[in-house]
């Protein structure tokens, strides 16, 4: 895939705020990867969706799914398509204040969108000096959540993010559903 391979980003998964969202007494990797694991039923409702999207768009399907686990456990946190205090926006949580929503809340043409924004972010980490493909994917991925001025140095990437982990939390999501999920 063009924008690098999600299972050569380095990540150190959940922070223990993130983690206790599900009860888990336990962050890092293994706490990503319970989550992950724990929303695999009901991403699989997607699985089709996601797949179609990210081969149109040529980005890792693990990827997406990563972020939908993050942003809504799968749709499970959602109210009639709506997050955030009613700010977002659909499985990857499209904010209205930013973008014009486009689709249902777990269609495609939703999919399309989150997709194309994150893939905006990811590119806008291009003028980093010195950071490798695997970095910007990661820089790209924090951006998704606090914006790309927000990302700063690569060691400190998620330092905006909220829970101070989105980029470690995804990544290590995404990894597990590559490894796991069949995405």
């Amino acid at each position: 895939m063009g924008y690098g391979n999600i299972m050569k980003v380095e990540t150190s998964g959940a922070s223990q705020q993130t983690a206790n969202q599900d009860g888990l007494h336990y962050a890092s990797e293994r706490a990503s990867y319970k989550m992950a694991q724990t929303d695999l039923d009901r991403m699989n409702k997607y699985k089709d969706r996601i797949r179609s999207v990210a081969a149109e768009k040529g980005i890792d399907a693990a990827i997406i799914a990563g972020i939908i686990s993050r942003e809504c456990r799968a749709g499970n946190t959602l109210q009639s398509g709506w997050g955030d205090h009613g700010n977002a926006w659909g499985l990857m949580q499209v904010d209205k204040r930013y973008h014009n929503i486009q689709g249902g809340w777990d269609s495609k043409e939703h999919l399309r969108q989150a997709t194309d924004i994150l893939i905006k972010f990811i590119n806008e980490m291009d003028d980093r000096r010195g950071w490798s493909t695997e970095q910007k994917l990661k820089g790209g991925i924090a951006a998704y959540n606090c914006g790309p001025g927000a990302v700063g140095s690569y060691g400190s990437v998620d330092a905006n993010t909220t829970g101070g982990d989105y980029s470690n939390d995804v990544v290590a999501r995404a990894q597990w559903y590559k490894n796991y999920g069949g995405f």
